[in-house]
């Protein structure tokens, strides 16, 4: 009797025990529940804010902006922007914007061929990167990029999410969206870009720290020019028509 008795208070100290040892796991498993959906929704009121208001900066902005001292730039709305820009633009960064949901299938295939010698991002992936997240490769970043560039093609318009590309992408060093390109480059507003110009600024995005629309190479130049068909191309088969009135 004595025996069976210790045997049912060991029993029971290891299961207090056992549980002792659980309750750490399920404090954190709770912790990293409750981070995840206070980060969910902190994102969402963004993507919410940012789909009427225009965000006030971004964190690549940021950093240039400490780095530099100071930077260019000032919002103008897509109606200010020449048509031939936004043109241009999606014909150089992602021809198929208007016909996908956030992500270009066949972009990141050539990506993955090409070794990540050439990048496989929409420009609803760039907008996310540079309003939301930050610059850089990283798993983590990648991973928010890929589940907030669905909603945010869900909540904002297709002119929306190119108005704010527009505004924030980066078109020389410290010079972010088309006002402060078009002005510094040609002394012009973005509304009277030529498509020579505008393909020239287009041809600039994807290296604007090493690239001069001021001062194109000839290779520039010759990516200019394919811009600017290309430009030509999506209006005529209708692959413009999402952002256009």
């Amino acid at each position: 009797m004595a025996k069976a008795v210790a045997k049912k208070k060991k029993a029971k100290s290891s299961k207090k025990a056992a549980k002792g040892k659980l309750q750490p796991l399920r404090r954190l498993r709770r912790w990293l529940l409750r981070a995840a959906l206070g980060a969910a929704a902190f994102f969402m009121f963004l993507v919410l804010l940012y789909s009427v208001v225009n965000p006030p900066i971004t964190h690549t902005i940021w950093v240039e902006q400490r780095r530099l001292g100071e930077v260019d730039r000032m919002w103008v709305p897509l109606e200010e922007i020449s048509p031939v820009l936004a043109r241009s633009v999606v014909a150089a960064e992602d021809a198929q914007f208007c016909r996908h949901w956030g992500f270009d299938a066949r972009a990141i295939q050539a990506a993955i061929a090409a070794g990540g010698a050439r990048g496989g991002s929409t420009i609803s992936q760039q907008v996310v990167k540079n309003v939301f997240l930050w610059q850089g490769r990283s798993w983590p970043r990648k991973v928010l990029e890929t589940l907030l560039t669905p909603v945010v093609e869900i909540v904002w318009s297709k002119r929306r999410i190119l108005e704010v590309y527009l505004n924030v992408a980066e078109m020389d060093e410290g010079v972010f969206g088309a006002e402060a390109a078009a002005r510094k480059y040609f002394g012009v507003g973005p509304d009277e870009l030529s498509a020579r110009q505008a393909a020239l600024i287009a041809a600039v995005l994807p290296n604007p720290k090493e690239r001069s629309a001021r001062r194109p190479s000839n290779f520039l130049q010759r990516r200019a020019t394919q811009i600017a068909d290309g430009a030509a191309t999506i209006r005529a088969d209708g692959r413009a028509d999402c952002f256009e009135d």
